[in-house]
């Protein structure tokens, strides 16, 4: 689907035509995390399954492992001190609780690293919308699937994914047209699936996330703006990432750290001119974002639209160009 800022129109096109979209010169800024394969299934030494699903490492490292913050389930049935064997390759320690079924964890590894044990042993986690049964094959296609072509840097629970759409033919063919890619990253965590549950949209409190910023991708957002081309943030972590980052007139800084960007209608963009994102879930952190874009009865309108010409909605689903 197209959606136009300006006027409100709404066309309907395969995701194939975006190189005839969009316009030499502009730039696709995509985050390049990767999904990290944190769910990890345990059991408990008197034979209880137990299910640990990380969900941000934590700074500094134990005298023998490495520091997560994790879920843990079930919770209540869990100690701290516990620990598990996870498929031979690793251990996971309960170190603290933190309520919500939030744990301090310390993952240990009887040889190479953790990270490595993680990909060997671990699954590609799911948004909760999705259901798999443990062990059928659709498990593996997930892990597949579930990764943008370009992910580089694990530390994610969900996909960014609006990045979903793009194979290696199509960047190259946008390439081949003048429009270029940067990357930036943020590290989506689970908060990305958390409703919006207060009654006034400006007083929720949204999760933080690490986020950066290379010297080289500022660069090419501002080189794009300067030469008069768009700057077409693939996703709303895209765009939260450059918004960060970005002064009151638009120049984009390299950075790094954590943000609690959220942003909501009457938000005004600095550094994003199209925005490339998949239909989302009501009263999501994703939705506001998209409607403070382009405009609450623009989005509505495009949504009615969508439901009626059989779009497909959230992660697997289809994509919306607002330009």
């Amino acid at each position: 689907m197209t959606l136009s800022r300006e006027t409100g129109c709404i066309g309907h096109r395969a995701f194939s035509a975006l190189p005839s979209l969009l316009r030499p010169g502009d730039l696709l800024v995509v985050n390049d995390t990767k999904v990290l394969r944190g769910r990890l299934r345990a059991r408990r030494t008197g034979g209880g399954a137990v299910e640990i699903f990380l969900l941000s490492r934590l700074d500094g490292e134990g005298a023998a492992g490495e520091r997560w913050e994790a879920l843990a389930r079930p919770s209540k049935r869990l100690s701290a001190g516990d620990t598990f064997g996870i498929g031979g390759a690793l251990a996971a320690r309960l170190d603290r609780r933190h309520g919500d079924g939030r744990w301090e964890v310390t993952l240990f590894t009887p040889e190479g690293t953790v990270a490595d044990a993680i990909e060997r042993v671990g699954e590609v986690p799911l948004p909760p919308y999705i259901r798999r049964v443990p062990g059928e094959p659709a498990g593996e296609e997930d892990a597949r699937r579930y990764q943008t072509v370009y992910a580089a840097l694990p530390g994610s629970v969900a996909a960014p994914t609006a990045g979903l759409h793009f194979d290696e033919d199509l960047l190259r063919e946008l390439g081949a047209v003048g429009i270029g890619v940067a990357r930036v990253t943020l590290s989506i965590g689970y908060g990305t699936f958390s409703p919006i549950r207060t009654e006034e949209v400006e007083e929720f409190a949204i999760h933080p996330e690490r986020y950066r910023v290379t010297p080289e991708a500022a660069e090419a957002v501002n080189a794009a703006r300067a030469r008069g081309g768009r700057v077409v943030a693939v996703g709303t972590t895209s765009v939260r990432t450059l918004e960060t980052c970005a002064g009151e007139d638009g120049t984009v800084a390299p950075s790094e750290g954590v943000t609690r960007k959220f942003i909501f209608p009457g938000y005004r963009f600095r550094a994003v001119d199209a925005l490339l994102t998949n239909f989302h879930l009501p009263r999501s952190s994703l939705l506001a974002l998209v409607m403070a874009f382009a405009g609450v009865d623009a989005v509505r309108a495009a949504y009615r639209a969508a439901v009626e010409e059989g779009y497909r909605f959230y992660s697997y689903g289809d994509a919306m160009l607002i330009r």
